[in-house]
């Protein structure tokens, strides 16, 4: 007689919530840490990259057109055509060059401030950064004991020649046209050749003369002009000595 008191045992494999999702989670949260290791690696590559680079790459996004470009040869594009500035972007190789894009005026005042305080320490005082509409202005001033010309003359001290030859070396490489002026405070000053007009006029053509020297390209100079005491930097004092001056400004 068969026994029918026989207990069969039934297993039954209960499925986890991570067999019902495949794991997939794991697949996007690899790719979430990717893209931040990836976005990390841009920023410091950018923190690497100097102004005037970050300047170019974000002019050519801004203003790039396809309409503006030359007509293509049979079996190019454009993507190939933009390649060597998109290159600037993503590898920072490419040298800009001087014609592809104007120094913000920001970015140059940074620049030289910067130079400024690292290799004219001693003549600081000397030297005054600010913005007009025209662009970024750059003062070299007189000091009490302290001139960048000597009286009465359009000779350059060695001081003067200092800045100017740090000034040079910082601009000399980029596009900006440039005007220089000439100023002198409100003293009197006539003797049989020359007043304040003539003196601050030959003082800019001096300032002119040393830029050259120092490399600077004469064909970025724009205009060179005197202003006697016309256009005093301390206005309240015209006889301030800094109102005795020379001023470089780069155009945006």
């Amino acid at each position: 007689m068969e026994d029918r008191s026989k207990i069969i045992i039934r297993k039954v494999k209960k499925k986890s919530h991570e067999g019902h999702h495949g794991g997939s989670w794991k697949v996007a949260y690899a790719d979430f840490v990717t893209a931040m290791m990836a976005f990390f690696l841009l920023l410091w590559l950018l923190a690497m990259v100097s102004p005037e680079k970050q300047a170019a790459v974000s002019d050519y996004f801004k203003n790039y057109s396809i309409y503006k470009e030359q007509p293509q040869q049979s079996g190019s594009s454009v993507l190939e055509k933009s390649s060597g500035v998109l290159d600037v972007g993503l590898s920072f190789q490419r040298e800009v060059k001087k014609e592809d894009v104007k120094t913000p005026p920001d970015v140059l005042a940074k620049i030289m401030r910067v130079a400024i305080e690292d290799k004219l320490q001693a003549m600081k005082d000397q030297v005054f950064i600010d913005t007009t509409n025209e662009g970024l202005r750059i003062h070299i001033v007189d000091n009490e004991g302290s001139e960048i010309f000597r009286l009465g003359s359009d000779e350059p001290t060695e001081k003067a020649r200092q800045i100017i030859r740090l000034v040079s070396e910082t601009v000399k490489e980029k596009s900006n046209r440039i005007v220089i002026e000439g100023h002198t405070d409100s003293a009197p000053f006539k003797s049989a050749q020359k007043t304040n007009w003539e003196l601050s006029t030959s003082r800019a053509s001096a300032l002119r003369r040393e830029l050259e020297n120092n490399g600077l390209d004469p064909s970025r100079i724009a205009r060179v002009v005197g202003f006697a005491d016309q256009e005093l930097l301390i206005k309240d004092n015209p006889k301030d000595p800094r109102n005795r001056r020379i001023s470089i400004i780069l155009l945006k």
